[in-house]
């Protein structure tokens, strides 16, 4: 079974008329103001799933800053997710420092969705103020076992849209502050897992944590999966294509190229998200 665990769609009047959306939302706009930045439907991704060989999506949609947008999305997640019971697992995105994250958390669980994310800080630092205000989101998501997916991004490299201020020392202090709670770390956590060959503690405050491989044939050589494998195995990597940004069959050339076993790429295009998904 082929798991992609990070996906993104919109409903429709997003799709068509996005400028709509860009007041008072700086990070929607920083990312799709570009007509070249696509946005898709449900139906639009089942049948890349269809023509790709895609078994399951887990589907998201943004952390918007207006609440009434935030849950018109998230009502999207819900019903499309109804719609594709067998193809389809949702998740709950939010602004996670918002009032009513928690509440908003609560009813997209009680729908039928299965985690929270992406959760994501574009344009903010992780400060100590803004990890306390997630404490009771990440206390929920810790006690129904939720898994909570997080964007992160490399600190050093070439600058592009939705590259966060985000350091590698404040998302360290995020796992530390939530060392229970499932983490997936979208985009291979900008690269923290190097940091599992350190001798002492990395290892074991990341024990609870994974890695997607989202926009990955943007960002790093193929050669990232071995090199990963081999620091902290083919347990924590969870295939993740980012579409409509890329589409699935990119990764599966890098994972031939890359020289892992058929075992490893079995685990980390489906065996894992299906475990921690509880599939």
């Amino acid at each position: 079974m082929i798991i992609d665990f990070h996906t993104h769609i919109f409903p429709g009047d997003i799709r068509h008329r996005r400028e709509k959306y860009f007041a008072g939302e700086p990070d929607f706009k920083l990312l799709y103001s570009s007509p070249k930045s696509r946005i898709v439907g449900a139906t639009a991704l089942i049948d890349a799933m269809d023509e790709q060989g895609v078994d399951k999506s887990v589907v998201f949609g943004f952390p918007w800053k207006n609440f009434a947008t935030l849950q018109q999305h998230n009502d999207y997640i819900l019903d499309s997710v109804a719609a594709y019971p067998d193809r389809l697992v949702g998740f709950c995105c939010l602004d996670p420092t918002h009032d009513k994250a928690l509440f908003e958390a609560e009813r997209c669980l009680e729908g039928g969705l299965s985690g929270v994310g992406e959760l994501a800080f574009y344009g903010s630092e992780l400060t100590e103020a803004l990890l306390r205000r997630m404490d009771p989101l990440m206390a929920f998501c810790r006690g129904k076992c939720l898994p909570v997916l997080i964007h992160t991004n490399e600190p050093v490299g070439h600058v592009y849209p939705g590259k966060s201020p985000m350091t590698l020392k404040a998302l360290y202090r995020l796992i530390m502050r939530f060392p229970e709670n499932r983490l997936v770390l979208a985009h291979w956590g900008g690269g923290l897992f190097f940091y599992i060959l350190l001798k002492k503690e990395v290892k074991n405050v990341l024990k609870n944590v994974y890695f997607d491989t989202a926009a990955s044939p943007f960002l790093y050589d193929a050669s990232v999966y071995s090199i990963a494998r081999s620091i902290m195995g083919s347990e924590k990597i969870l295939f993740g294509s980012d579409f409509p940004l890329l589409n699935p069959n990119r990764y599966f050339a890098e994972w031939e190229a890359s020289g892992l076993s058929q075992d490893d790429i079995c685990k980390i295009s489906g065996q894992n998200a299906a475990a921690l998904l509880n599939l």
